[in-house]
């Protein structure tokens, strides 16, 4: 029987057991040009013990750039400043890819520099507000990309994962969830084109598709994975019947032959079901769960062959050591949410390991 503590071939790696860490926010990218410090590199290496690390979302161009304080894959700077945190990792004998998350819509002009303003596949913005320096700011309707940009946001993505290999990450995640640019091209709410990007599900799923090749075609389908997360409401996302879409997105990328297909997991597990079963190569799930964390509870999912994988998000973030903890059952440290976003080293790189 395979366990959440066996090996995994995933793409061109070999990982260590099947916990990965997901990717989480923390806003700390403090350096020049938004670039990550030494305290990122310490941050990361302290979870090298994952069979898998999955950045935060790192935006692939200066447009791309939705949050305060969020990291850049776009400058040679960020390149360099990236790779002292792959050398961490690697020298702690872990494996990394980067996310890679344009957020399209989600931002504000505050945000971007050169008078850049947020993007999207429809002139529809989101509800809510996004946090700034200056204080929350309500959404602005977004730029339509025109034919031609969205082309060229295609090669962002692909220049980005380029300097993801130069940074020396082992592969690339192209961040299709949680109602950023990839999953706002999805989302019949966010996406009201009339031309080929848009209408069909085939024709809405084009985007995700061309980018996943693109890059794929650059640093190889073995380094390059997909996340999404179907039905998912987060930044005003409506998808009332996500089924069809999303067959028909894995219908489309499976040929690619992916490192991996990852899916963030509402409350239709019939669909993961589905998705499991139509795509052919590694399987992550982060899972479904309500009121807490994915924990121990889920690592059954493994064991009966509903995921090849696991991610973990808040209970990796207050865990450096998780794996080893859900070996042993716990004890596991509590997540302060207070400090999970911006800050110092309190809350991100002081989190205890068990004790030998």
């Amino acid at each position: 029987m395979t366990t959440a503590f066996d090996p995994l071939e995933l793409g061109a790696v070999r990982l260590a057991n099947r916990i990965v860490m997901a990717p989480m926010t923390r806003s700390r990218a403090f350096g020049p040009g938004a670039t990550p410090t030494d305290s990122v590199a310490t941050y990361y290496a302290q979870r090298a013990s994952a069979g898998l690390i999955i950045t935060e979302g790192t935006h692939p161009s200066a447009v791309g750039q939705g949050y305060p304080d969020t990291p850049g894959l776009h400058s040679a700077a960020q390149v360099a400043a990236w790779r002292k945190v792959t050398d961490a990792v690697h020298a702690a004998g872990g494996r990394i890819f980067v996310q890679l998350m344009h957020t399209g819509r989600i931002g504000h002009p505050s945000l971007l520099p050169d008078g850049l303003v947020p993007v999207g596949a429809s002139a529809v913005p989101a509800a809510g507000q996004v946090y700034t320096h200056e204080g929350p700011k309500d959404f602005v309707t977004p730029h339509v990309l025109t034919e031609d940009e969205i082309r060229a946001t295609v090669a962002d993505f692909v220049s980005a994962a380029r300097n993801a290999i130069a940074a020396g990450f082992d592969g690339v995640e192209l961040h299709g969830a949680n109602g950023y640019l990839i999953h706002q091209f999805l989302a019949p709410n966010t996406n009201r084109r009339t031309d080929a990007w848009g209408g069909s599900d085939e024709n809405r799923v084009r985007f995700a598709v061309e980018t996943a090749r693109a890059v794929a075609a650059e640093i190889g389908a073995d380094r390059t994975g997909l996340r999404v997360s179907p039905g998912n409401p987060y930044n005003d996302i409506d998808e009332p019947a996500p089924e069809a879409v999303y067959t028909a997105l894995v219908k489309a990328v499976d040929p690619l032959g992916l490192a991996y297909l990852h899916v963030v997991e509402g409350r239709d597990r019939e669909l993961t079901l589905t998705l499991r079963k139509q795509f052919s190569g590694v399987f992550l799930l982060n899972p479904g769960t309500v009121g807490r964390p994915t924990g121990a509870e889920e690592l059954p999912l493994v064991e009966d062959g509903t995921a090849d994988a696991l991610a973990y998000g808040a209970l990796f973030l207050a865990n450096p050591d998780l794996p080893a903890r859900l070996a042993a059952g716990g004890p596991y440290n509590a997540p302060d949410r207070a400090t999970m976003f911006g800050g110092a080293d309190e809350g991100y790189i002081d989190y205890p390991a068990l004790t030998r």
